[in-house]
């Protein structure tokens, strides 16, 4: 994957760093008034800059090292706030969110080993965009069906199938990434200077 050049100040940086702005008034409407419905708009508008961000990167040629490690982040804060949220409200229990947030502390503790032995981190998966897609996906259902309604009952097995597919892939992802790191851990020093 193409890192970038060093910019900082672009158009795809700028919608991440908005992103990431909107975190903290995300976690302050789920837990403060508990106002679903403006959450729930907040993390459709994120994942619409989500997406668009990266849609303008390749078209402007506006790539960037920075933007490469804003835009993940971003997305990360987005899943811990919302699993931090689900929890204290009761949406999801406490060891799902573990087990996800486990991962994400298994991934970050290979950064540093691969950047001592002078790799740059493994490129994203398509199984990682592809948890990322279903997180993004359940967690604004899991909002919507709160409650007793007909359209609740409806939609909440369409909820939590998208939430147990993300989780599934989220955590096979970190097993693939956990792989990637052993591997290169374990090639030669003759080897490294072409990674």
């Amino acid at each position: 994957m193409q890192q970038g050049s060093d910019r900082v100040w672009t158009i795809p940086n700028l919608l991440s760093i908005l992103r990431l702005a909107g975190v903290p008034v995300f976690l302050w409407l789920l837990l403060g008034p508990e106002e679903d419905g403006w959450a729930l708009a907040l993390l459709v508008a994120s994942a619409a800059t989500d997406w668009l961000d990266g849609k303008l990167a390749r078209w402007l040629n506006q790539t960037s090292r920075f933007g490469v490690l804003l835009d993940p982040a971003a997305d990360r804060l987005y899943i811990f706030a919302t699993l931090l949220a689900f929890v204290l409200r009761e949406i999801l229990p406490l060891w799902v969110a573990l087990v996800l947030v486990g991962r994400e502390l298994l991934v970050g503790l290979c950064l540093p080993l691969l950047r001592r032995a002078g790799y740059r981190p493994p490129e994203v998966t398509y199984v990682g965009k592809a948890a990322t897609f279903c997180l993004m996906y359940a967690f604004p259902l899991l909002l919507l069906v709160q409650g007793e309604s007909t359209a609740a009952a409806i939609f909440r097995p369409i909820a939590y199938a998208f939430m147990v597919w993300g989780g599934v892939l989220h955590l096979w992802s970190g097993a693939l990434y956990v792989t990637q790191t052993v591997k290169a851990l374990g090639t030669p020093i003759a080897g490294r200077a072409s990674g």
